[in-house]
Formats: structure tokens, C-alpha cells, sequence
């Protein structure tokens, strides 16, 4: 099998709008508003101290492993995946509150963990960490991009009500959006993933406003085989980069 080398950035601007844009779809967001604080602090509070416990654990127990790099690392393997959680817990009886819970806590967690990826990232090339402006860049990260994601969801809910759309171009046009707030997002360095959370949770909300019955079952087929499709070469891609992922490891 050939050895795939693909842009991190690529990656994460192909595969995680759509993928993080459907998830936010399927939850409801009555119970996300209910248990707001409890998936809040999961999704913040816990990944931080997920993530600043593998940094210690690996400064502590690797030679040479320092606290920037075990952030890097717990920034990594702290947040647990949106799409598994939601697969998981539909084989799981579980009640209703509990899964709510655990959906909106993994949707949120992503923006979080790469928050701390990209901060222990500054903090390894540079050698220095500046608390004031990373706890700034914090803030306009999660409001900045949360507040674009509602704003772009709402112009989007008005072009699908003034625009004479049917079925085949309101998919396309779901297609298309989680593209555009992530990408407007993180043009303006804030976090794309939040903005894509909030926007799909604000138009999740408004789906019987401005989709008609056609558009709301034809969609939810064409959006189930798209994500079974980007999940599958998801990790197809992860496999034919682990020979080099390896030989960097024994390097």
C-alpha cells in the first residue's frame, strides 16, 4: 500500500465541518440547553485537566518529554470522538439525560482539545508561553466562534426561506455551509470547530422552519451515507500514514 502524506489543515478543514456539522444535527438542542453546564464544564474543565495530567504523567515518567510537549500530547488523546459517542450509545439503554449529556459533551470537547493543541504547539516552537494572551486568544477562540457559527446559521436559515429552493438544492446548500463557518471562523482565528457546532445546533433547532418534509427526508439519507463515507476514508487515511507515523516514532 503506498504512504500517504496530507496536510494536517487539509485534514481538518475536509473531514471535521461535515462530520461536526451532522453531529450537532442529530442532538437535541432542548436537552443541550437543559444540561448546559454540566456538558460545559465535561467539555472544558475535564479535557483541561485530562490534558494537563497526561502532560505531567509523560514529563514525569519519558526522559526528555517536557510539560509543553505532554499538553501537545494530552491536547490529543484527552477528548473522546463525537461521531463514536453517538454510535455508541444508540446499542447502549442508557437514559435519555445521560445520553444528551455525553452527545453535547463530545461536540464541544473537539474546539477545546484543539485549543490546547494549538497553544502547547506555540509554546514547543517558540520555547514560551505568554498566559494573558493565550488566556485573550482563549476567550475569542470560544466566543468569537460561537458567535460567528450563529450569525453565519442565521443568514443561511434566511436564504433557505427567501430563496425558491426544492429538495436537491437545499442538500446541496447543507452540504456546503459547515465549509463556509469554519472557514470564515478560522480566517478570523477563532475556533472553526465551535462555529460549526453552534451554527449546526441553531439550524438543527430551526429545521421545520425553513425545510420542507422533502428536503428533511431526502437529506437525512444523503447526509448518512456521506459521513459513513468520510468516516470510512477517515480512517483509511489514518492506517496508510501509520508506516511513516512509525518510522518517525523509532527515529
Amino acid at each position: 500500500m503506498p504512504e500517504v502524506k496530507i496536510d494536517p489543515d487539509l485534514i481538518f478543514f475536509i473531514f471535521l465541518p461535515p462530520l461536526l456539522f451532522a453531529a450537532a444535527w442529530t442532538i437535541s438542542f432542548k436537552e443541550m440547553k437543559k444540561w448546559y453546564r454540566i456538558i460545559t464544564s465535561f467539555a472544558f474543565l475535564v479535557v483541561f485537566f485530562t490534558a494537563l495530567s497526561v502532560a505531567v504523567a509523560a514529563n514525569y515518567f519519558i526522559p526528555g518529554f517536557s510539560i509543553a510537549l505532554g499538553f501537545l500530547l494530552g491536547g490529543i488523546v484527552s477528548p473522546p470522538d463525537a461521531v463514536s459517542t453517538g454510535a455508541i450509545t444508540k446499542f447502549v439503554k442508557i437514559p435519555r439525560s445521560t445520553s444528551a449529556i455525553l452527545e453535547g459533551e463530545t461536540l464541544l470537547n473537539d474546539a477545546s482539545s484543539l485549543i490546547i493543541f494549538r497553544f502547547a504547539l506555540v509554546a514547543v516552537g517558540t520555547g514560551q508561553f505568554i498566559w494573558h494572551e493565550a488566556a485573550t486568544s482563549f476567550i475569542w477562540m470560544v466566543l468569537g466562534g460561537t458567535a460567528i457559527g450563529l450569525l453565519l446559521a442565521w443568514l443561511f436559515v434566511q436564504a433557505h426561506k427567501r430563496l425558491p429552493t426544492d429538495a436537491p438544492s437545499d442538500i446541496a446548500l447543507t452540504l456546503i455551509e459547515p465549509y463556509i463557518m469554519y472557514w470564515v471562523a478560522e480566517q478570523l482565528h477563532s475556533s472553526g470547530v465551535l462555529a460549526v457546532v453552534a451554527g449546526g445546533l441553531y439550524m438543527s433547532s430551526q429545521r421545520l422552519i425553513f425545510l420542507n418534509s422533502a428536503s428533511r427526508i431526502r437529506g437525512s439519507s444523503v447526509w448518512e451515507s456521506f459521513v459513513f463515507i468520510l468516516n470510512g476514508i477517515v480512517f483509511l487515511i489514518i492506517g496508510l500514514e501509520l508506516p511513516e507515523i512509525v518510522d518517525g516514532i523509532r527515529e
